[in-house]
């Protein structure tokens, strides 16, 4: 189901940030970080021209699913290994999305949205993991994630991930992201409640209220289910 104009309907916070955190200001931003950015890899040619078609889509599509995370191991903005599967088996809740950080159209939207939603969770942020996986790993060496984590204030949290190429790959099929080329790839952001799942695959550009909004939806559904008997 298509989900468009979602606004946060959650008491003061609505108040505060409604009018804050659509698409128009995640643009902006991702615009504005965008012009730091690499540009090489978008100069003389179409080869962005399909990227930057994504960008007339609204909304998003909302779907559930469960996936099969593979037994990889990456490498964050730290230069740490990271295995991915463990990782997304730890209690708090995640939300993860694809980026490359020579992107300038689609990435920088979803990564401000990130940043956005950081900034608006306040408190509750630190019982909320955010994980962006780079899919040109061949570029993306932990000091450029750190580069491009600066460049959208990342806070404690959000982690950044790289590695060879076949593991990255494994990944991105594993949650059918995978479209052959980084210039085709989708504008995916991917939230996980519980360990148990499912995953809420958000297709589209969800804004940082949107995201909000599903991780509060996703939590209050969480504590509601009842226990094991």
């Amino acid at each position: 189901m298509l989900n468009r104009g979602l606004g946060l309907a959650y008491g003061v916070m609505a108040v505060a940030i409604a009018g804050a955190f659509v698409l128009a200001p995640s643009v902006a931003l991702a615009e504005e970080e965008a012009t730091g950015g690499d540009h090489r890899h978008h100069q003389g040619g179409d080869e962005h021209a399909h990227h930057a078609h994504m960008m007339d889509q609204k909304g998003y599509t909302r779907t559930e699913h469960r996936y099969q995370v593979p037994d990889v191991v990456l490498t964050n903005q730290d230069d740490q290994a990271v295995s991915l599967r463990e990782r997304l088996a730890e209690p708090k809740p995640v939300l993860l999305n694809f980026i490359f950080t020579t992107c300038t159209t689609i990435c920088p939207v979803l990564s401000a949205s990130f940043a956005q939603t950081q900034a608006a969770l306040g408190e509750e942020a630190k019982d909320v993991r955010m994980i962006s996986i780079s899919i040109d790993p061949q570029h993306d060496t932990p000091a450029k994630l750190r580069d491009y984590a600066r460049r959208f204030h990342a806070g404690p949290g959000w982690e950044f991930l790289t590695g060879n190429l076949n593991d990255v790959i494994a990944v991105l099929k594993a949650f059918d992201a995978y479209r052959g080329d980084k210039m085709n790839h989708i504008p995916l952001t991917l939230l996980l409640a519980t360990p148990e799942g499912p995953w809420v695959r958000m297709e589209g550009f969800a804004s940082a209220g949107e995201l909000v909004q599903e991780y509060k939806r996703q939590a209050a559904a969480t504590s509601e289910s009842p226990g094991p008997s």
